[in-house]
């Protein structure tokens, strides 16, 4: 989907912390404290650092040490898709370690900021990634068989775009010899590949010796896409381990899926970041929604373990316990940010938590033995469906606390507008759409979907503190219009928006976000913030606006929201 100019005010440049911790090491002692190993930090996700040089006192004093240009910036011309930075550094070793849009992994020293080593993988930048050209970042092994100066002591893993693992020697950057085929496994060998509509994004999951990755498939394209297996491989090998599929193939499902209990789906694929405790043996995984997202006839009943985060046995790749965020999803609520393992004191008795957040802006808190709620989670009935052979959930579920971080209804009184003409654009827009709150199903109609497929909580998740018990997360406040488009029709429709032909089913989908003539959102801002939560009593302690419009010409409203 296109976003018009101003709306591109919305995104926010990232500064991952390697890029911060590239600004002061230079004149710090490095140590191991200072290894920032996995994509959060710790193997759970906290984000959280014990280290104390940089402070509110001096925060503001920092000053650019020196930068580093990947180079690998694609605009959408020339055949290839449209590239962005979203890459979190590694930092051990007393190097970094970065992945380019262009899925090149890059070696830097922290200091100056010189290039030690470059991979290329060499992908084929013209294929149809449904996420643009994008890499999150790299996982790393260290081999404690191996003496220091040993080639692929330590090793660097990428999963790439065109469904490939490859380990790289950390030291030198060239590939793992032992490691699968001269130091790469395939990934495609999935039922349904595609090329381009099965890709990788995200870096894979290390615990002991298994090597753990998902995948991202295309939204909305189709019923049968690829199966969205998460796999282990042997990270001296690259041998299969195991393999898990969020929703099982089942051998009698038709093409109506008319048999009780059998389905037509794919996907409920594990796009986003998982985490792990080597502790317990057990890799979380964030799964996203079944295909296709917004017609949900042919895939009947709740759809498990699509939209949820899953515990597995590390070593067996065996369920442990799963927990469903959004039953037979029709909104594209992925669980798409990380899961993130603490321990919170709760009545006197200190509990493993997995804290999960997904794009309805609910937060769940989770028991992380069993994946009982820590906090209550109520089943309360939802709007439902009037579209033939749709069958949506008659509930879904509703934390008690933390309330909602985000705005989930948007009624014509909240309608916004930089101008009184966009205002009543916007009240229009509104009220001509089917809108009774969060989980409004899809329509022929259309139907005010708040938030969107972009709100909430997306992949850049949150952090934790600890010492204080507080949880920081970003979210979104962006509404959307989503309009399913019956299949005789679907050729002739004014395609301005973000298209899915869903083929093989029933309609295709158009969405779009919900903005007035001017291209700004029709919600009042701000249209993302930043709030801290208190975990021990969840409740919220302050929210605040994330992000500025300053550099836009339209009137802003002061940030006020009562809580």
């Amino acid at each position: 989907m296109k976003i018009p100019h101003r709306l591109r005010y919305l995104a926010l440049t990232v500064i991952s912390w390697g890029a911060l911790h590239s600004l002061w090491i230079a004149d710090a002692q490095i140590s191991v404290d200072s290894d920032w190993a996995n994509y959060g930090n710790d193997p759970g996700g906290m984000r959280y650092s014990t280290l104390t040089q940089i402070n509110r006192d001096n925060v503001s004093k920092l000053k650019v040490a020196w930068t580093f240009h990947t180079g690998d910036i694609s605009d959408g011309s020339g055949g290839r898709k449209r590239s962005g930075l979203e890459t979190t550094p590694i930092f051990v070793d007393e190097t970094l370690y970065l992945t380019t849009a262009f899925n090149r992994v890059i070696a830097l020293d922290p200091v100056t900021g010189a290039q030690r080593w470059a991979y290329d993988p060499a992908i084929d930048q013209t294929l149809e990634y449904g996420d643009g050209l994008i890499n999150r970042g790299v996982a790393t092994w260290l081999d404690r068989s191996r003496t220091a100066g040993e080639p692929c002591r330590r090793r660097i893993f990428e999963s790439t775009l065109d469904a490939r693992l490859i380990a790289l020697d950390a030291a030198t950057g060239k590939p793992c010899s032992d490691f699968g085929d001269a130091g790469q496994v395939t990934l495609r060998n999935v039922s349904g590949y595609v090329a381009g509509r099965y890709h990788m994004t995200s870096p894979p999951a290390v615990i002991d010796d298994l090597v753990i990755v998902g995948s991202a498939i295309d939204d909305n394209q189709s019923v049968d896409m690829p199966a969205g297996v998460v796999r282990a491989f042997d990270v001296h090998t690259g041998a299969l381990r195991w393999s898990w599929d969020p929703i099982p193939p089942n051998t009698h499902a038709t093409e109506k899926a008319s048999t009780p209990g059998t389905w037509n789906t794919g996907a409920a694929n594990a796009w986003s970041i998982m985490t792990v405790d080597p502790e317990r043996d057990l890799v979380f995984i964030p799964t996203g929604s079944a295909s296709p997202d917004m017609y949900g006839g042919l895939r009947p009943g709740d759809n498990k373990w699509a939209n949820s985060v899953v515990a597995l046995h590390a070593k067996d790749g065996k369920l442990a316990w799963g927990f469903q965020l959004v039953h037979h999803d029709l909104w594209d609520y992925d669980s798409a940010s990380p899961p993130l393992l603490a321990t919170l004191l709760r009545h006197g008795k200190r509990i493993p938590v997995v804290i999960q957040g997904n794009k309805t802006a609910f937060l769940y808190v989770l028991n992380r033995d069993t994946g009982k709620p820590v906090f209550p989670v109520e089943e309360r009935r939802v709007p439902q469906s009037d579209i033939p052979g749709e069958v949506s959930s008659l509930t879904q579920p509703f934390p008690v606390a933390p309330p909602a971080l985000g705005l989930q209804r948007l009624s014509t009184e909240d309608a916004w507008g930089p101008t009184a003409a966009d205002r009543e654009a916007c009240r229009s827009a509104i009220g001509r759409l089917r809108n009774q709150g969060i989980f409004t199903p899809p329509s022929v109609q259309g139907t005010l979907a708040m938030p969107g497929n972009l709100g909430g909580m997306t992949w850049s998740g949150y952090a934790f503190d600890p010492q204080r018990s507080l949880l920081f997360v970003n979210t979104n406040n962006l509404p959307a219009q989503v309009r399913l488009i019956p299949r005789d029709k679907v050729k002739s429709v004014n395609k301005d928006g973000d298209f899915g032909p869903q083929t093989g089913s029933p309609y295709g989908m158009l969405r779009r976000f919900l903005q007035s003539p001017s291209d700004l959102p029709c919600i009042a801002p701000p249209w993302g913030t930043l709030t801290a939560v208190d975990m021990t009593e969840g409740k919220i302690l302050w929210q605040v606006p994330l992000g500025s419009m300053k550099t836009s010409e339209a009137p802003m409203i002061p940030y006020r929201r009562d809580r």
